[in-house]
C-alpha cells in the first residue's frame, strides 16, 4: 500500500489533504546571504497562515545542508495541524560551502539519503519523505549527475519519489533522458518543478507523457512568467490529457518572500492562484491539483 511518509509518520495518499507541493519552511544558501528562511516562530506563523486559509499540508524542498531545521519540523506539524513532507537529496554545488560537499562521493551521497529516508535525519528520528535534486541550465553538470544517480540508486532502494529543480525551468528533457531513462527511475516516481518558468508547451507534454509530475510553483515571481501564463499552460496541458500530471506550489525561498512578512508566502496559492486557474480550466481539476494528485505523487511503496 502507498503511504506518505511525513515528518510525525506515515499516512494514506487520501489524508495529505489540500497540499501546497512544493515551498520552504526553513532554508539556507551561500546564493542568498542575509536572507535566510531560519525563524521558527515566523515558519509557525506562515503555517498557520496557510491552514487558516484552507491548506492541510505542505512539502519542503530543502534538502541536506541547506538548513532544514528537521529537529523543529514534527512540533510545528502539531501545533498548526498542518502537515509536513520534509526531503532529503542535494541541491546544486553553488548553494554549498566546497567543505559541506568535500567526501560526499556517490556512493556516500546513495547512502545518505537511504539513511535520511528510512532512519532518521542525524538524531531527529524525522525520516524524510522525498529526494530533491537540481539540474542546471539548459543541461546537467557533473554535480547534477553524480547526484541525480545517487538518488536514483536511493529510490530503487526505498521507493521514495523524486523531485527535481530546473533551474528556470528549464533541462526537463536532460533529467527525463538521465533518470528515466539511463537509471531506471519510472517517470510517475519524478516530480519536475519549475516548469511554469520556462512555458514551452512542447517539453511540458513530452514530460507528461513519459508520466512525470509537472510541479507549476512559485507563483509569485512575475519576471519569472507564472502568473501569467500559468493558466494556458495549465489549460493546454489538460487538453492534451495530461490533467492528472499537475501540482501546484508556492516555493517560499527568502524571508521577505513569507505572507507574514509581507510578501504572498503560501496563503497566495489558495488565494489567489487556485481562483486564477480555476477560471481557465474548472474548479474540479484545480482542487485535484491540490488535494488529490500530492498524495499520489508523494505516496511511495516504501521498501
Amino acid at each position: 500500500m502507498r503511504l506518505v511518509r511525513t515528518v510525525l509518520g506515515d499516512i494514506r495518499p487520501d489524508e495529505l489533504g489540500v497540499c501546497d507541493a512544493h515551498d520552504h519552511l526553513f532554508l539556507r544558501s551561500r546564493r542568498l546571504p542575509g536572507q535566510e528562511l531560519d525563524d521558527v516562530s515566523a515558519a509557525r506563523a506562515e503555517l498557520a497562515a496557510f491552514r487558516a486559509a484552507g491548506g492541510a499540508a505542505v512539502a519542503q524542498w530543502t534538502p541536506y545542508g541547506m538548513g532544514r531545521r528537521a529537529a523543529d519540523l514534527p512540533a510545528l506539524s502539531r501545533a498548526t495541524g498542518v502537515r509536513i513532507v520534509c526531503a532529503t537529496g542535494l541541491h546544486q554545488a553553488a548553494h554549498y560551502d566546497p567543505e559541506v560537499l568535500d567526501g560526499l562521493d556517490g556512493d556516500r551521497l546513495a547512502g545518505l539519503f537511504v539513511t535520511e529516508l528510512t532512519e532518521g535525519i542525524g538524531t531527529t528520528g524525522v525520516r524524510a519523505g522525498l529526494i530533491k535534486v537540481a539540474g542546471g541550465f539548459h543541461g546537467l553538470d557533473a554535480h547534477a549527475r553524480r547526484t541525480m544517480t545517487a538518488a536514483a540508486e536511493a529510490h530503487h532502494a526505498t521507493g521514495a519519489p523524486l523531485a527535481v529543480h530546473l533551474e528556470l525551468g528549464t533541462g526537463a528533457l536532460d533529467v527525463l533522458d538521465l533518470l528515466c531513462g539511463d537509471l531506471g527511475v519510472p517517470g510517475e516516481r519524478v516530480i519536475l518543478g519549475h516548469l511554469n518558468r520556462f512555458p514551452d508547451p512542447v517539453t511540458h507534454r513530452e514530460a507528461a507523457a513519459a508520466g512525470c509530475w509537472l510541479a507549476f510553483d512559485g507563483p509569485s515571481r512575475a519576471h519569472h512568467a507564472t502568473d501569467w501564463r500559468m493558466p494556458e499552460a495549465v489549460r493546454a496541458l489538460a487538453e492534451a490529457g495530461f490533467g492528472d500530471r499537475l501540482l501546484l506550489g508556492g516555493d517560499t525561498v527568502t524571508a521577505g518572500a513569507r505572507s507574514v512578512d509581507g510578501g504572498p508566502g503560501m496563503p497566495y496559492l489558495l488565494r489567489r492562484v487556485r481562483r486564477r486557474l480555476a477560471a481557465a480550466v474548472g474548479a474540479e481539476l484545480v482542487e485535484r491539483m491540490l488535494g488529490e494528485h500530492p498524495g499520489r505523487a508523494f505516496g511511495a511503496d516504501w521498501k
